[in-house]
């Protein structure tokens, strides 16, 4: 069989085309904060944590804590349709439970 002649079935070889793959960025990540006030029981807030944000009790209390003495704390850091969503539940939670826990979100480099 000369070289220029292809049984059927036989594939050729092509040389392989090598596309450089774009280089994505990672997605801006984002804080859901969680703030302290003078009537929101500390257990609800834990509950909260363990619940929403799926935290370890010891976690979840420590997060409190912080919250409870330095007026705020990181309750998790997600990407933006996420921490809306974790947003979004807890103030559910806490509107159903007639408290008036604060949750709120901010890009993870901001300052805060």
């Amino acid at each position: 069989m000369s070289p220029s002649k292809k049984k059927q079935g036989d594939v050729g070889l092509a040389e392989p085309k090598t596309k450089a793959k774009p280089k994505l960025d990672r997605p801006r990540l984002y804080k859901v904060l969680l703030h302290n006030d003078d009537y929101t029981p500390m257990e609800f807030v834990v509950l909260v944590l363990r619940e929403v944000f799926a935290k370890s009790d010891a976690d979840a209390t420590a997060i409190m804590l912080h919250a409870h003495t330095h007026g705020m704390a990181v309750a998790g850091v997600y990407t933006f349709e996420i921490a809306e969503t974790k947003v979004q539940q807890t103030m559910a939670l806490a509107e159903k439970a007639a408290f008036p826990l604060l949750c709120t979100m901010e890009p993870e480099d901001a300052p805060g």
